[in-house]
């Protein structure tokens, strides 16, 4: 958990928003947290985000992924989802976050999967899925969105 690596975005949704004069791993990076915690984004689109997170360096005292560590990744996630949706246009800021914690993971990586419950012009909720290296369900948590304008000239770099 030393190194500091940056959270990853595939090159062809780094491409998209370049021709828009977008530095997306600058804009929307999880920022210090996210890279501190190790989030990787694996797939990128308003449809479907998908990450992973280590979960040796994200527990708590009993050894076990943190609660907080999970949403986290639930918020990144959804919010790369919302971000998208929205477009250069707009930015996306979470409003509420709701995470049910299932079963405990104490080795491996978690990977979430955010999903769209609704995309509207001014929120977007997310449904964030993570499971461990089994399949199985660690957490389920929900994630909406203000969808506001961008300052003018489009996302800040």
């Amino acid at each position: 958990m030393g190194e500091q690596n940056s959270v990853k975005f595939p090159q062809e949704v780094i491409d998209e928003y370049a021709t828009l004069g977008v530095d997306l791993p600058s804009l929307f990076s999880a920022g210090h947290l996210g890279t501190r915690m190790g989030v990787q984004i694996l797939e990128a689109s308003a449809e479907r985000v998908v990450g992973t997170m280590p979960v040796e360096g994200n527990t708590q005292p009993y050894g076990l992924l943190h609660g907080g560590a999970s949403a986290v990744l639930a918020e990144t996630l959804g919010s790369v989802g919302a971000m998208l949706h929205g477009g250069i246009t707009k930015l996306a800021v979470g409003v509420d976050l709701n995470c049910t914690h299932h079963r405990g993971a104490r080795s491996g990586l978690v990977t979430g999967v955010a999903t769209p419950v609704h995309r509207g012009r001014s929120t977007a909720t997310y449904e964030i899925v993570i499971t461990d290296e089994h399949d199985k369900r660690v957490c389920s948590a929900r994630l909406t969105c203000m969808l506001r304008d961008a300052p003018e000239g489009g996302a800040p770099n």
